[in-house]
């Protein structure tokens, strides 16, 4: 049933979910079973649930919301009330100027390994009510069904990522299994927790390896594993930090860590800083979405060619200008060149002329400044 489907009939379907969960009578249905691109060819598998269900688990999930995230670390900042992913990407920026090392943790299927038996006791330490933990357990024990048609059943274990109430869950589980760990164990170090990503600044290589060690008991001990691959001790090498030979490069929320030249604020001159900048996978996803557009050869005019990139260049802008705003100059530049190529494909009196299309571009961008987002907000056209 569609979200249209579902609201034609509102008041009957919300009154008949109403009175389920009410009565104690209410199991979710299956969880639809979807494949979504994760790059490198590889996929990530989500379990999709229905209108209904959605609904059903966002009533309890505001009801046991506002006690549980009063429980968690002040440094967990994934999908929490006023916590964003800015903070988080500011929290370790800081933290790399401070610290020498990084520990990057990444946890292996982590949504596919958390421990119901584990989470229900975690539950059980905040949440009196038990019409609350029962529906909560019928969630986590929902069968899948596959693309195929097969019906999979949960095995006490794994809980769905594309459910509403999966994300507060996952937040409750990495908060005994790691965060209070961590303050228990390891008070003077910083962490930066971003549901499953999980980043920890050390000051020395041994520090790090010590505690790389002990995470990865103590994961194995709550039924995670820390990836072999892609866990790793990162050097943040500057113009202050000189060991050579060691990893100097991570990943978190889309942006990459690692050195830079950057140009002094009091005296212009270079050095070698430690700052982020636009993942290149997502740089070349921006600069895929021209290409696969076939902007060049698109029938309509440029104003439709707006309306179709406008909401995608908002949402880049929204999240990526913070903190790297030349990568996003050099995403509109491609824009800007596949506009022009557009433009001497539909107006034939450019006779091929880029020079000439490139002028045409900028009386456009004169006479209506607020054609393209990036435009309306003072990005220039070069």
């Amino acid at each position: 049933m569609s979200i249209q489907d579902f609201e034609e009939n509102l008041s009957n379907n919300l009154y008949k979910l109403w009175n389920r969960l009410a009565s104690g009578s209410y199991f979710p249905p299956p969880v639809k079973e979807v494949e979504i691109p994760k790059g490198k060819g590889k996929t990530r598998k989500l379990g999709i649930p229905t209108i209904a269900d959605r609904v059903a688990q966002q009533v309890i999930k505001d009801l046991i919301e506002p006690s549980l995230d009063k429980e968690f670390h002040e440094h967990s900042y994934g999908y929490r009330p006023l916590k964003n992913a800015h903070q988080a990407l500011s929290e370790v920026r800081r933290n790399t100027r401070k610290y020498d090392w990084v520990l990057d943790l990444d946890i292996e299927k982590f949504f596919d390994n958390v421990e119901h038996g584990k989470l229900l006791l975690a539950l059980d330490r905040h949440i009196s009510e038990n019409w609350v933990k029962r529906y909560i357990q019928r969630w986590l024990e929902a069968p899948k069904v596959t693309k195929e048609g097969e019906v999979i059943q949960r095995t006490g274990k794994g809980t769905p990522q594309g459910g509403v109430i999966s994300p507060l869950l996952a937040n409750l589980y990495l908060h005994y299994t790691f965060d209070k760990w961590m303050v228990i164990n390891f008070p003077l170090l910083c962490f930066v927790r971003y549901a499953d990503d999980i980043i920890i600044h050390c000051r020395s290589e041994i520090k790090g390896k010590e505690v790389l060690a002990k995470v990865r008991d103590r994961f194995k001990e709550c039924g995670l594993r820390a990836h072999p691959d892609k866990t790793k001790l990162v050097y943040c090498k500057d113009y202050r930090r000189k060991k050579k030979g060691k990893p100097v490069k991570f990943e978190f929320l889309g942006f990459s860590f690692r050195p830079e030249s950057k140009r002094g604020k009091d005296n212009g001159e270079m050095f070698l800083g430690y700052d982020c900048t636009v993942k290149k996978a997502n740089y070349t996803k921006m600069v895929a979405v021209f290409r696969d557009m076939r902007i060049h050869r698109y029938n309509g005019s440029l104003s439709d060619i707006a309306k179709l990139l406008n909401p995608k260049i908002r949402g880049w802008m929204q999240y990526y200008e913070k903190f790297r705003k030349r990568t996003l100059n050099n995403v509109f530049h491609r824009l800007h060149n596949r506009l022009v190529k557009w433009i001497l494909y539909k107006y034939k009196r450019f006779k091929g002329s880029v020079k000439r299309g490139f002028r045409y571009l900028r009386q456009v961008y004169k006479h209506y400044p607020y054609l393209f987002y990036h435009w309306s907000i003072g990005y220039p056209l070069v």
